[in-house]
């Protein structure tokens, strides 16, 4: 929801307009726009109010790529209605948009002319509703369901509840206390339903304007964030995910048995075959994310009839990891796209082409097996060790995930470690060289358990240095490395996602000190930016700027952005399930003062 408040221009300086428009707007199931206009004046007034209307059709990859490309629109002008459509083939969209009054309709206007008597106020509404057909699939029509008051106090009163029904928090710290809020907020207005075997339920998409769809590794690490806040989006991702589990080898589509998809798209581009998204599985490191987030969830709520729902997809993402995902049978899971037209070059969560840098800026060049993927996949395995164990009554798989997952921490404990910077490396090379430039890649390695505790010390030490750490939190590349730029995607930039998985991390080794330092600045860091972290911001030094710069393209709201406080309010607090009951070993950072979260519940089968 939104309010403009617009006044008529008046003759002189100081003279007072005569006319007040105040222009709100609902977003929902359709888009609804209603004009209160407000006769200022003790005569009658003629009001002449021209709404120009234009689209474009055009598919999200086209504005991302600035190349936009011309289509035909034919535009039906009705009775207090206009429709405009485009058809490719078997591809129809429509934007209707209707108005409550008496209007000329054209081809690119509504015009409405009112007649208002002395301080009269007028309310006229537009409502502008979505219509799809693809593929001899038509979409359940979308319908305004009441007036714009009531609908607005529906939706207030739905986040309301929703909000309500997650733990409340009390602090002394109000920049903390708003952050909380909004981070549920946020995660609330994210929620949408994605056309897939499951239905009814939401899941987080992963953030406005440009990823408003289901992406695989974004909706598992915020869901992972919003427990045990928001335990009912676990299990919808997983539910969801497991339903679009890859069944087949595509190469345009990266797809293969038992991979986690990375986004699923419903555009023009994808549905005449431009693009692999229906969905595109480019991505290595859902997969192992898919089987930590459903053993955390576990852990959290006791769900077991979940885990045993998806055992089976469970075991087909193992066997993706064993078998596709290992793309040389060296014990690493590598990624290299087999679609270079459209495909995704880098398949990780830094996932633009110029993400994975040696030291003096050069590319690697793949097969690539960044060094966070090894780290997942040894949590991965160590996880569904214990549900096979626990939920799946298979002690022989059990033991034999745990050896696979020792092994791989011996290898890659050798195989990664730099000893000249006494630094974990970035990633192997297609030819098993050391990526090794300084990224905060390895804080990822805590929070998955893979290191020993002489080389958590060592990256304890680089992220909290100054070349990492810019004292807003910890930088996506160090400022001494030959990529380093603050203001580029995954090279020098401060993600608030990112930095809570690195304080989990933190946490995990003993470093309490440094996790509820990063958990204080990205804090901090979201009271600059009304209280909502965006997906990116610059990496500058808190001394050069004094506030956080923002990215030019950031999403915002965006999901695992709003899940970071969630995360690190967890770390901090040192919340864990038990059987007895939740855990909690709070060593906060000063600023935060008193903290109390009540509503916390575990519902442990284990209790």
């Amino acid at each position: 929801v939104a309010e403009f408040f617009l006044v008529s221009p008046a003759p002189e300086l100081h003279s007072a307009p005569p006319l007040g428009v105040v222009r709100q707007r609902l977003l929902g199931d359709v888009w609804m726009e209603e004009l209160v206009v407000v006769n200022h004046r003790d005569e009658h007034t003629a009001v002449a109010i021209d709404v120009e209307v234009s689209t474009d059709f055009a598919d999200l990859f086209e504005v991302k790529d600035n190349e936009v490309r011309e289509r035909h629109v034919v535009a039906d002008c009705r009775d207090r209605e206009l429709v405009l459509r485009y058809r490719n083939g078997e591809f129809v969209r429509e934007t209707r948009i209707s108005v409550s009054e008496d209007a000329t309709i054209e081809e690119d206007a509504l015009r409405l002319s009112l007649w208002l008597a002395p301080r009269e106020e007028r309310r006229v509404s537009f409502v502008i509703t979505p219509h799809s057909h693809q593929h001899d699939r038509t979409l359940s029509p979308r319908r305004r369901g009441g007036s714009f008051s009531q609908l607005r106090r529906e939706r207030l009163a739905e986040l309301e509840a929703w909000v309500a029904e997650a733990p409340s928090l009390r602090t002394d710290d109000d920049t903390l206390r708003h952050a909380y809020e909004r981070s549920l907020a946020d995660l609330a207005a994210l929620r949408f339903y994605p056309h897939t075997a499951i239905q009814d339920v939401s899941l987080p998409a992963a953030g406005l304007p440009w990823f408003m769809s289901l992406f695989g590794r974004d909706s598992i690490i915020t869901s992972y964030q919003a427990l045990p806040y928001r335990p009912d989006l676990a299990e919808t991702t997983l539910r969801t995910l497991a339903s679009q589990q890859g069944t087949q080898v595509d190469d345009f589509r990266d797809e293969e048995p038992g991979k986690v998809l990375h986004e699923l798209r419903f555009g023009e581009l994808t549905a005449i075959g431009e693009r692999p998204h229906s969905p595109y599985y480019g991505t290595a490191d859902a997969t192992p994310l898919f089987l930590v987030l459903m053993d955390e969830y576990e852990r959290w709520t006791g769900d077991a009839g979940l885990v045993s729902d998806l055992e089976p997809n469970a075991r087909a993402a193992l066997e993706w990891i064993d078998s596709y995902g290992d793309l040389d049978g060296d014990g690493y899971v590598e990624y290299e796209t087999r679609n270079p037209e459209t495909g995704l070059v880098n398949q990780c969560w830094k996932d633009s082409p110029n993400s994975i840098l040696f030291r003096d800026g050069r590319s690697a060049r793949g097969p690539i097996a960044t060094c966070e993927i090894q780290g997942y996949v040894y949590d991965a395995k160590r996880r569904a060790a214990r549900l096979a164990r626990e939920a799946w009554s298979d002690e022989p798989f059990a033991e034999r995930l745990e050896a696979e997952a020792e092994a791989l921490r011996r290898r890659f404990l050798e195989d990664f470690w730099i000893g000249e910077r006494a630094c974990f490396a970035l990633a192997l090379d297609g030819d098993k060289r050391q990526v090794d430039s300084l990224t905060s890649n390895m804080g990822h390695l805590l929070w998955s358990g893979i290191v020993d505790d002489g080389g958590a010390g060592s990256i304890a030490a680089h992220l909290m240095g100054a070349p990492l750490y810019s004292g807003w939190a910890v930088r996506t590349m160090a400022s001494s490395e030959g990529g380093y730029n603050p203001v580029e995607y995954h090279n020098g930039t401060v993600w608030p996602h990112d930095n809570s998985l690195i304080a989990a991390g933190l946490r995990r080794y003993g470093h309490h000190d440094e996790a509820a330092r990063i958990a204080e600045a990205v804090i901090r860091a979201a009271g600059f930016f009304g209280h909502r972290l965006p997906e990116v911001f610059a990496g500058f030094d808190v001394e050069l700027t004094h506030a956080p710069v923002a990215y030019p393209t950031a999403s915002s709201p965006q999901a695992w952005a709003a899940g970071a406080p969630l995360l690190l309010l967890t770390t901090v607090l040192g919340l864990a399930p038990a059987p007895d009951g939740p855990r909690c070993d709070p060593r906060l950072p000063p600023s935060f003062g008193e903290v109390a979260l009540s509503g916390l519940s575990v519902a442990n089968p284990r209790s």
